[in-house]
């Protein structure tokens, strides 16, 4: 197995992207931290990997929060003794609105969570790599983090900063034996998504119709990218932001 004896954390794991990307670490070998503010989600996950046969544990952090950020880290090496790779998944969607009616509470809670709580989670997640001389992290944009996205502009300012952060990241540490890439799903089959569709069954009909590939994403294609930037698979792949949107970048 491509992760066997390796350490994984995946927070945002409860649902969605985070919980297909800590099912298939485990299923590549490694060992799961699993992470998020949904403690029943959360657990889910964990319980899920171990009925397969993997180890998991579940932590609950808000990656906004630093002491939260960095006890998370502190159960993941009191657990398992070591971290090998970080997924930094946590997000969440925001509004849908026009910029000028976007209320500053909800951008300024958008870019903690998405952006900020990405730099914390690197900033705790590095040293215990530099250690071991050994380390991959990835970091979960969006499509919107390449491409504007229309009433989300909270959620694509929040993204294109995690892009930048991954790239300036990779360059500082890319002589210190880790690796730090990001992944770049496009609309995927997940709660969030399901919630605008909710929200604007109109939107989300028209965003599938410009999908090139004319569908959503699944998480497990996500999950996928996401284990290959993990493993040695990618050995001399970093500062990289992979696509994987059915083709929406490039339309």
């Amino acid at each position: 197995m491509k992760l066997q004896d390796r350490v994984a954390l995946v927070t945002g794991g409860a649902s969605g992207i985070g919980r297909a990307a800590a099912l298939a670490l485990a299923e590549a070998g490694a060992r799961v931290i699993v992470s998020d503010v949904s403690v029943p989600g959360g657990e889910e996950t964990a319980r899920l990997i171990a009925e397969r046969g993997g180890q998991a544990r579940f932590a609950y952090a808000d990656v906004a929060e630093p002491d939260q950020v960095q006890s998370l880290i502190e159960v993941t090496l009191e657990t398992y003794d070591r971290l090998d790779c970080a997924v930094n998944n946590a997000g969440i969607g925001g509004d849908l609105l026009p910029t000028d009616q976007r209320d500053k509470t909800m951008w300024d809670r958008v870019l903690a969570v998405n952006l900020t709580g990405v730099w914390l989670c690197m900033k705790y997640e590095i040293p215990p790599m530099l250690e071991q001389g050994r380390g991959a992290i990835v970091n979960v944009a969006s499509a919107a983090g390449l491409i504007g996205f229309r009433y989300a502009s909270a959620y694509a300012a929040s993204k294109h900063g995690v892009v930048g952060l991954t790239r300036s990241a990779a360059l500082e540490y890319a002589r210190k034996g880790i690796r730090i890439n990001a992944v770049c799903p496009g609309f995927t089959e997940t709660p969030m998504v399901a919630g605008m569709g909710e929200t604007d069954p109109r939107m989300l009909e028209s965003t599938v119709q410009a999908i090139p590939m004319r569908r959503l994403g699944r998480p497990d294609e996500v999950a996928q990218a996401i284990v290959w930037l993990c493993s040695e698979d990618s050995s001399f792949v970093t500062g990289h932001a992979l696509s994987v949107d059915g083709g929406t970048v490039v339309a």
